[in-house]
């Protein structure tokens, strides 16, 4: 499998509110992100649209229904329509999460959580192994926003990760504020999390927001409808300040979606602490 070269960008995600901004005028991004299933279709205006874009930008397919987690293996249907896609659109790389989504009948269209376990491994790493073989390059998979535990744990989430990527040569997606969600959420530290990662597989990151957790009982929720949060940012200063090698930065914003200066200000502060590891580094 081929390595996925770094690449330092800085990206924001497509989102049909903001179409028009990339059709007619120059967006100062490195790139952008989309989310797979939405342009794994046979013809159709979104995908005429990302053809037009893909001209102007590199792209990064990022799915959410592969289900890599999922004990019923990958759905080659599925796949097949992946790989159309990544043929006509030749994107940067191709992502997904370390979740589950679907039985063999049902698709629950949510990121499901995974025990960490031992058996769980071995699904994950064989379905990891099967969709890599398929598309013909290795992928990247994102760090999920938790909020409950199974009892049946053996490792920590990093460990997992840590695992699956020397088990299989696939690369990592870190999502900053999913690290964020799940540590307030489990009351682990954030900053052990990233420390205990391989760091060095790390090929793009995820800025966003949540909605905090409201008293004593309730629970962070990654809903990506807001700014990225300041605790979010230092751990993002944190993370590159660990990181040995270029990474993708984007900013992914779900819902409230605001205009797109907005977000681009965001992304310019992403910039900031990206040149301020690049200036300690060569100091």
């Amino acid at each position: 499998m081929d390595e996925i070269v770094p690449f330092g960008g800085f990206g924001l995600g497509l989102r049909r509110t903001h179409y028009a901004d990339f059709l007619e005028s120059e967006v100062p991004v490195d790139f952008v992100e989309v989310i797979s299933e939405n342009y794994m279709v046979d013809g159709g205006r979104a995908l005429r649209i990302l053809d037009e874009v893909r001209e102007k930008h590199p792209v990064i397919l990022h799915g959410v229904s592969m289900s890599i987690g999922s004990a019923h293996g990958l759905d080659t249907e599925y796949l097949d329509r992946l790989k159309k896609l990544e043929r006509r659109i030749d994107p940067l790389w191709i992502s997904d999460h370390l979740c589950w989504t679907r039985t063999s009948a049902h698709n629950s269209h949510d990121l499901l959580p995974l025990p960490l376990t031992g058996e769980a491994l071995d699904v994950v790493c064989g379905n990891i192994e099967r969709a890599q073989d398929h598309l013909g390059r290795a992928m990247l998979f994102e760090n999920p926003s938790s909020y409950l535990t199974f009892p049946q744990d053996e490792m920590a989430e990093w460990e997992f990760l840590t695992e699956m990527t020397r088990r299989t040569g696939c690369y990592l997606l870190l999502d900053v504020n999913n690290i964020h969600v799940s540590a307030q959420n489990h009351g682990f530290s954030a900053r052990d999390y990233l420390a205990g990662l391989p760091l060095d597989r790390v090929r793009q990151i995820h800025l966003a927001g949540h909605t905090p957790a409201e008293g004593a009982d309730g629970i962070t929720i990654d809903t990506h409808d807001r700014e990225v949060c300041d605790a979010v940012w230092a751990l993002y200063a944190e993370a590159m300040a660990r990181l040995t090698q270029p990474v993708a930065t984007m900013i992914e914003r779900d819902d409230k979606i605001p205009p797109l200066p907005e977000l681009l200000g965001e992304l310019d502060r992403a910039r900031a602490f990206a040149a301020r590891r690049t200036e300690a580094v060569l100091a």
